[in-house]
């Protein structure tokens, strides 16, 4: 049986502050996570992050104001749903919008039981948190994206479940 991949879209959200939107998962592994998630059959990767956008965090955000993909992740994890190894490609894009509060009315039924809260992290915040702020290697992608640098191609980030094979 071959192993089942789970692709994602996922954002990189960044108020006017510099600070980062991140979810707190804490189901099994408690890990700090950006918005997105899989990409539903026949959708693109844009749609996906746009779609997984506005439903966990309510904001809405026209198409162009996507922008390129800035970086990925990928390798295998263990489903906390089912627990099967899957592998998973996480696509993550970059944007910029005004601080608000996430509306998280939008979450599904499993993400209502495993995301227990949800903050803005600062620059300084994700360089000394632990390994459970997920992408790992976020902190040296954060400083280019803050002053405009976006990489001419996405960069490939540390898979964050290591140990973990089909």
């Amino acid at each position: 049986m071959s192993t089942p991949h789970r692709p994602s879209a996922r954002v990189l959200l960044v108020d006017e502050h510099d600070r980062l939107l991140l979810f707190l998962d804490g189901l099994i592994d408690k890990f700090w996570l950006t918005p997105g998630g899989g990409i539903d059959p026949g959708e693109s990767v844009e749609q996906a992050a746009l779609r997984e956008l506005r439903e966990e965090t309510g904001l809405v955000v026209p198409p162009e104001a996507l922008g390129p993909v800035v970086a990925t992740a990928s390798g295998y994890y263990r489903a906390e749903w089912d627990g099967l190894v899957r592998s998973a490609t996480d696509t993550y894009f970059y944007v910029r919008t005004a601080h608000f509060t996430p509306d998280t009315s939008g979450f599904t039924d499993y993400e209502r039981e495993t995301v227990d809260e949800h903050r803005w992290w600062t620059p300084d915040e994700i360089a000394s948190a632990p390994p459970s702020v997920v992408p790992w290697g976020l902190a040296g992608l954060l400083p280019g994206l803050l002053t405009g640098r976006l990489p001419a191609a996405p960069v490939t980030l540390p898979w964050h479940h290591p140990g973990v094979s089909p």
